[in-house]
């Protein structure tokens, strides 16, 4: 009767710690993106499913390929979107993430308050 007791026991102990070492070994695997833009010229860099966030940013730079660009929006399981509006030149840049491209989305286009403006970029992690 003892030993059967020290199985259950055992068991539970097991069951309980087998979902938190599951947990840490999941949110370790995330997968990172970022976009980058030179603001005068509309050129830009994007990169999605990165190991870390250091590594999505530098190759988004590398991507966007001026050294006058700059990473705009980083996101990790997620997606992230450049808004632009033409008309306000180099000021005329929304980065916005979400949960989904059409979340980000929406939010980037919120931000930009008015019609006339386009998305220039988007990336999703898978």
């Amino acid at each position: 009767m003892g030993a059967r007791l020290l199985a259950l026991l055992l068991s539970a102990v097991l069951a309980c710690l087998a979902p938190s070492a599951l947990a840490k070994v999941a949110a370790k695997k995330g997968a990172h993106g970022a976009i980058a833009v030179q603001r005068e010229t509309g050129q830009f860099g994007y990169v999605y499913d990165a190991a870390t966030t250091r590594a999505a940013k530098v190759e988004a730079l590398k991507q966007c390929a001026d050294p006058r660009c700059e990473v705009v929006v980083s996101f990790s399981n997620a997606c992230g979107v450049l808004a632009r509006q033409p008309a306000r030149g180099p000021k005329g840049y929304f980065p916005a993430t979400g949960a989904t491209r059409q979340e980000a989305e929406t939010k980037a286009l919120r931000l930009c308050r008015t019609n006339d403006c386009e998305i220039a970029a988007w990336a999703c992690t898978k």
